[in-house]
């Protein structure tokens, strides 16, 4: 495999066993959805996680273990949220900014202990960000990436806890809190289980060796089927994840675009005398931002896109960032950064240019479906 050829998952095979189709994610080769015996695609995965459970391989995203004498507070003086918030065995959401507030990437923290985090960064920017953190590092903290070590599987949906409580990953009858996580075993081998996830649903998401990934898979999947469920792709995350409103890094979040200006304001801690973009981001705060993110819900035919132009009547309000068919709607549904000047909110209706089209839509505070992940 060349450096240009795209990274594939530990589990390449498995998905290819089970009818995937493939395309390029942030330098990976990754399923986007799968058929089997005229079943599957990306509805029937998002309509089965709604109902009952996904198992996603999102084994793309970064791993990087930032680890020494007060690493936690290392990485507290470089990232927006405030890592004192939780207590170790929690698990953080939070933004890597650049000096002038824009987003490098968000990522999630696991709090360890004082002196170990474990960071997952989106799959195009993990480099980045462990780079960006290995710089101003001091010398008895090592910044190791790990992206290579993991997979990262997914099991997300109402019947998460059963699936997991089947394989032996959790106790019967056992719930951990939101965004907290145990350190469990698996065939002898290190199992990292946390309540968090991307789809707007209770679940988890596991850290495993990928050594031995391939036999954690299949045992997850035939449970999953047992439920009801079925295995996911990114089709199907990206659907949920849309219906929930969670942003997606390089289109509702990027270096133009700040945590404000993407609802993102409660990952930032605020009252920390430092982190990168702390400056930038506290004199928008105060002026307030110049466009805010939407949700806006298509009343006629039509699915949006991202990148598409806003109007109300002939003014240009904003551009949508993330659009798609919502299958739990069954309606076209978009995030887009509207203009704070246009003073727009919920109930007006704009209009979005689809390819020299007009689709009327109604502007809503997202998400678009009640989140369970509670």
């Amino acid at each position: 495999m060349s450096d240009t050829d795209p990274r594939r998952s530990p589990l390449h095979d498995h998905h290819v066993a089970l009818g995937a189709s493939f395309a390029p994610f942030g330098g990976w080769e990754m399923p986007v959805q799968y058929s089997r015996d005229g079943r599957g695609g990306t509805v029937a995965e998002h309509t089965a996680t709604r109902e009952a459970v996904g198992l996603f391989d999102v084994s793309h995203l970064g791993k990087v273990r930032v680890s020494g004498p007060g690493a936690a507070a290392f990485v507290d003086r470089c990232l927006t949220n405030d890592l004192s918030r939780i207590q170790p065995g929690g698990a953080q959401y939070t933004l890597c900014c650049a000096d002038d507030g824009g987003v490098i990437d968000d990522l999630i923290l696991y709090l360890v202990g004082p002196d170990e985090v474990f960071a997952v960064p989106n799959a195009a920017n993990s480099a980045g960000v462990g780079r960006q953190l290995a710089e101003v590092a001091p010398e008895e903290i090592t910044v190791a990436d790990e992206h290579e070590a993991h997979v990262v599987l997914a099991v997300q949906g109402p019947a998460s806890p059963a699936v997991l409580a089947e394989v032996g990953l959790l106790a019967p009858d056992t719930e951990l809190d939101y965004m907290a996580f145990v350190d469990a075993e698996w065939h002898g081998r290190p199992v990292r289980v946390c309540r968090t996830g991307y789809t707007g649903e209770r679940g988890y998401e596991l850290i495993a060796p990928s050594d031995g990934a391939g036999e954690l898979w299949d045992a997850l999947a035939a449970v999953v089927a047992e439920q009801g469920g079925l295995p996911a792709g990114l089709g199907a995350r990206d659907t949920l994840r849309t219906e929930a409103g969670l942003p997606l890094h390089g289109q509702d979040l990027g270096p133009d675009i700040t945590p404000l200006q993407a609802r993102c304001g409660f990952a930032v801690g605020w009252k920390k005398d430092a982190f990168w973009g702390r400056e930038a981001l506290v004199a928008e705060r105060e002026a307030g931002p110049r466009r805010r993110s939407w949700g806006l819900k298509a009343t006629g035919r039509g699915v949006p896109r991202g990148h598409m132009t806003v109007r109300r009547g002939d003014e240009t309000v904003g551009e949508t960032t993330s659009g798609t068919f919502s299958p739990t709607l069954r309606t076209g549904i978009a995030l887009a950064l509207l203009d704070t000047a246009a003073g727009l909110d919920e109930g007006d209706v704009v209009a979005i240019d689809v390819r020299g089209r007009t689709l009327e839509c109604e502007v809503v505070s997202p998400p678009f479906v009640a989140s369970h992940v509670r």
